[in-house]
């Protein structure tokens, strides 16, 4: 196994990285020709590179670590390691001070399997030194799992202090708890569910056929290892359908209303009349710049078919963790029939010890998780804190 900084160029080592990139990033291969990754499909994967990287120093005993999973369009980028690093995605919960104190704990982060952020996917290339695009294999929230858990052994990392997540980042610490309970002494699900509503099946639907319907697509092959190609439109619409899930009724209405688009571009049916649909545009376009579209339908097609307790736990009374459970009142996506059924699953495996949270303050829906909202980080503050358990 090997382990080395990004380089001046990063994507001499792994292909299609976004940019900007961290200074910081590293990656590991993690498994060769002659040790494959079996993934639940029964294929396997010969070559895996995993991209991470690390906050804080581990204690003498290896025992401060926390893992970090990141949601569908997130990286192995949390946070800011330094004022002169870029920003993060959750700058406002890891870092010196914050709820996930870096001055307290080791933190690692890794772009999942299937991303497109330096862990292999369907960016990296294949035989013939192409991108493998749509000859990539389906993979699972439990084949992600695996890596994260395949990095933690290569970096001498034993028994976790915890594992937290949010969203599609909620459902990898969740399917970690229910089938390596042992992995660590907290389990903290945020903003997640046991399995996708129908609604959130359908809203996958319709930006898959986006992606695909885009004549640039081309049956998935459209990749050459570079960002900025394929279908963007298709890659655009997928983001704003999503996006408009991510958010309540009530913030949209706050931020947008009824307001018309002003500015020296001309308005109507042609352009677009409503403020609204300039900041989706706006969203959109910065999403396509950043993210592969065979990867977006990779990583939503994982969560589509993630259903936590289909199978049978290994919970035990030997492993018993804490688990901590932190929903939002204004989240569509996850609503509190979602929370309600994740609950009463987690307390019917025989759990002892299940904590639920849910902020009522903030009306920004489902992105909440990633947001300045105190109570809900007060409050994860408290149960992080190595005196909580």
């Amino acid at each position: 196994m090997k382990t080395f900084p990004v380089t001046e160029d990063p994507r001499v080592i792994t292909p299609g990285l976004p940019a900007p990139l961290s200074r910081h990033l590293e990656v590991a291969t993690l498994f060769t020709q002659e040790h494959p990754l079996i993934l639940e499909s029964g294929r396997s994967l010969s070559h895996v590179q995993v991209a991470y990287e690390q906050y804080g120093t581990p204690s003498p005993h290896h025992d401060n670590t926390v893992f970090v999973c990141h949601a569908l369009t997130g990286d192995s980028h949390p946070a800011r390691h330094d004022p002169d690093d870029i920003p993060g995605w959750w700058d406002v919960m890891v870092g010196p001070g914050r709820p996930i104190d870096t001055d307290v704990f080791h933190v690692v982060s890794a772009n999942v399997l299937g991303g497109c952020a330096g862990t292999t996917g369907p960016l990296s290339p294949g035989v013939t030194g192409r991108p493998l695009g749509a000859d990539f294999p389906e993979v699972t929230l439990a084949d992600m799992v695996t890596v994260h858990r395949a990095l933690l052994r290569h970096l001498g990392v034993g028994r976790l202090h915890s594992v937290v997540g949010g969203s599609m980042g909620g459902m990898q610490t969740l399917e970690w708890l229910l089938r390596h309970p042992g992995d660590a002494s907290r389990f903290v699900l945020i903003g997640t569910a046991p399995r996708l509503t129908t609604d959130g099946l359908a809203a996958h639907a319709v930006g898959r056929a986006a992606i695909r319907s885009d004549p640039a697509f081309d049956g998935g092959r459209y990749v050459d290892g570079l960002f900025g190609t394929g279908p963007r439109r298709g890659l655009g619409i997928a983001r704003m359908v999503a996006h408009l899930t991510y958010m309540s009724p009530e913030s949209l209405e706050a931020k947008f209303g009824r307001a018309v688009q002003t500015g020296h571009e001309p308005v109507g049916p042609a352009r677009g009349r409503y403020a609204i649909e300039r900041y989706l545009e706006h969203q959109a376009g910065k999403f396509v710049d950043r993210f592969d579209a065979n990867t977006y339908l990779h990583l939503t097609s994982a969560m589509d078919r993630f259903n936590a307790f289909s199978r049978p736990h290994v919970l035990s009374p030997d492993a018993d963790p804490a688990v901590h459970v932190f929903s939002f009142a204004s989240d569509r996506l996850f609503g509190s029939d979602v929370t309600g059924e994740l609950l009463d699953e987690l307390k019917a495996t025989g759990l002892t010890e299940v904590t639920h949270y849910r902020d009522t303050t903030s009306r920004a829906g489902h992105d909440a998780f990633l947001l300045e909202v105190p109570g809900y980080l007060d409050e994860l503050r408290a149960v992080l804190m190595p005196s909580a358990v």
